[in-house]
């Protein structure tokens, strides 16, 4: 006789259990302790198997029989109903183990063990964390493009529209170390690429007049703020590196006798060995900065600890306090200034000044002209 809600609720536990069959296979297990279990007897390879369909009521009668009903169709075509489940609960928990946050954790140790610049390596972490509140907790593969495009979407809200395309770089950036490693088939950030505003293209403030950078010049000298920060405002001017690269300059790095300053190719953007030449007056002034930091490794320490460099806020800031605005000048600033210069004084071929500023040349022509190490002189 079959099953019927009602006898379902009326059977009483017994100091055994026991079972009440339905049909085709399906029974309920009466446990001592008043659980009632569904489960499903079948045969396959002329062995008989048992697969639990979960605990009633949580799975109704109705329920209990469209499930026997599914396993008798996977018998008739020949599979096993319970190695089936047993797949598909491997393929489930891999899907978690694989979640975006995990393969973001592995790409991050990836480009770390590169040796990608410290700088970079805060962004990632900083846009990964971005992206992890959101669905980080996700299987990977479960990540699609509009669940991509939602994140982006509240950070172009707010008007941050670099910070937007940033952050759908480094996510697809994920996707790409996912796919090569087989934990995912396609990218979601690729349909994204025309989905955002795009950034208006700003340049940063540099005052490019020769007359203007001689004020700039002389208000430096005149800085009356800390002897450090002066030192390497000037530096900036004359070596024309990135801010970065400068003020994470460590005094290991300089060779005073050969007047040259090796930039590592870990602390470059490009990632690769940058050599600077030091003039006269670059020289005087290391000089002078080593009787104020040459105890330590960085030219540049914090005040809050030798172990950190100062921030680019400390040169901007010095700026500012000359009365330069962020319109007017930047420290990163000082590279367009030399670049606007030095290529308008005619004096030097345009691919020296480029592998003075550690640029790559993107044209194959003009990287045929840069085949040696050229830099400033002075």
């Amino acid at each position: 006789m079959p099953l019927s809600d009602l006898r379902i609720r009326n059977l009483k536990p017994k100091g055994k259990p026991y079972k009440k069959s339905d049909f085709d296979g399906l029974f309920v297990l009466i446990n001592p302790t008043g659980s009632k279990l569904w489960r499903f007897k079948y045969r396959y390879n002329d062995k008989e198997k048992l697969i639990s369909f979960g605990k009633y009521p949580a799975i109704s009668l109705l329920q209990a029989r469209k499930m026997r009903d599914a396993a008798r169709v996977q018998l008739a075509i020949g599979i096993d109903p319970s190695e089936q489940r047993q797949e598909q609960k491997a393929i489930e928990r891999q899907k978690n183990e694989n979640s975006f946050k995990s393969v973001a954790a592995d790409y991050l140790n990836k480009i770390t063990k590169e040796g990608r610049a410290d700088a970079t390596l805060t962004k990632v972490k900083w846009f990964l964390s971005t992206a992890n509140a959101d669905f980080g907790h996700k299987p990977i593969t479960d990540v699609t493009s509009p669940i991509v495009l939602k994140s982006l979407k509240k950070i172009e809200k707010k008007g941050h529209y670099e910070t937007a395309k940033r952050l759908r770089s480094t996510v697809g950036a994920v996707f790409r170390y996912a796919i090569a490693n087989g934990l995912a088939e396609y990218d979601p950030t690729y349909p994204l690429r025309d989905a955002l505003i795009r950034p208006t293209v700003k340049s940063r403030a540099a005052i490019t007049d020769k007359v203007a950078l001689g004020g700039l010049m002389r208000a430096i000298a005149g800085y009356e703020g800390q002897v450090t920060t002066r030192i390497g405002l000037e530096l900036l001017a004359i070596v024309a590196t990135r801010p970065g690269e400068l003020r994470r300059a460590e005094w290991s790095e300089f060779d005073i006798d050969a007047k040259v300053w090796t930039i590592p190719a870990e602390k470059m953007k490009m990632r690769s060995p940058h050599t600077v030449p030091l003039p006269v007056r670059a020289l005087k002034l290391l000089a002078e900065l080593k009787e104020q930091t040459g105890w330590g490794v960085l030219l540049f320490p914090s005040l809050r600890s030798s172990q950190r460099p100062i921030s680019e806020n400390t040169l901007n800031g010095a700026l500012r306090r000359m009365g330069y605005t962020g319109e007017e000048m930047t420290s990163h600033g000082f590279r367009a200034t030399f670049s606007t210069l030095a290529n308008e004084s005619g004096l030097w071929h345009p691919d020296a000044i480029e592998r003075a500023l550690a640029h790559v040349e993107r044209n194959e022509v003009r990287r045929a002209y840069a085949r040696g190490r050229i830099g400033m002189s002075g």
